[in-house]
């Protein structure tokens, strides 16, 4: 049985599925990653200032690059590719028991998939927030007033400083969200993990956390991971290909591959 002959009968065999997805399932959509070859933060190390709390709170400068970022992303305009599409079949019959995300960019929720399914880890940059009076809104509003030339738009009810309702270096996890992302591992019998090198705690964490409870473990992504030693099956190749070929096999394929 070759490695994609057996991902799709693991994945068969298994009555609850969980899935965590990185910033490898998006490129395919055009939204770059931080840390693979041609990432922001490879090609820029001074990026991640932009994502340091301290630093955007009290530097303009680094709050004009964070909009100068946002201003010229591809997110707002990016739609959803066949790797998250695939995904949504996923909840047919109550098999989700959680959609994982380390991404920000809301491309499972274009795609179908249940909000109440996806656990946002690191939030979620659709939106706005205000650090004084905590209002919220959509982050196209502050992009379009930047895109007409405001280098640092603040908030329209207190002027206070404006930020993504994503979480930033300084910042902890919501525990809430972590829980639940625990809940939903304990929940299954096999864990699909795509497009995430597996660097970045607590999220990295839940593979050999899996591994541990004897649930089947997947793993689809362009480069090594740190755990690719814990996966039952690795599959390497463009993410919006490998991941419909997984999940698109019909019964009778898989009764077929499993005997």
């Amino acid at each position: 049985m070759d490695d994609l002959a057996h991902a799709r009968a693991l994945l068969a065999d298994a009555a609850r599925v969980a899935v965590l997805t990185g910033a490898g399932i998006s490129t395919a959509s055009g939204i770059g990653d931080f840390r693979g070859p041609q990432g922001r933060w490879t090609l820029d190390p001074d990026a991640e200032r932009v994502s340091t709390l301290s630093w955007y709170l009290s530097d303009p400068d680094v709050r004009a690059k964070a909009w100068a970022f946002r201003a010229e992303s591809p997110v707002y305009d990016a739609q959803p590719n066949p790797a998250h599409t695939a995904l949504v079949a996923l909840e047919n019959g109550a098999r989700l028991t959680g959609l994982i995300t380390q991404n920000t960019d809301g491309l499972h929720q274009l795609a179908g998939s249940n909000p109440e399914l996806v656990i946002e880890l690191h939030g979620n940059s659709r939106t706005w927030r205000c650090e004084t009076c905590r209002a919220t809104g959509p982050m196209i509003e502050m992009v379009r007033r930047v895109r007409a030339g405001e280098i640092d738009p603040r908030c329209p009810f207190d002027s206070g400083i404006v930020r993504a309702t994503t979480i930033l270096f300084e910042e902890g996890l919501d525990p809430a969200t972590i829980d639940a992302s625990v809940a939903a591992v304990d929940e299954a019998d096999a864990l699909l993990v795509i497009g995430t090198s597996l660097t970045v705690h607590p999220a990295a964490g839940l593979v050999p956390y899996a591994k541990r409870r004897g649930t089947s473990v997947v793993i689809v992504n362009a480069e090594p991971t740190d755990y690719d030693h814990l996966a039952q099956v690795l599959l390497r190749g463009p993410i919006a290909e490998v991941v419909p070929s997984i999940l698109r096999a019909d019964d009778e394929q898989i009764s077929t591959i499993a005997e």
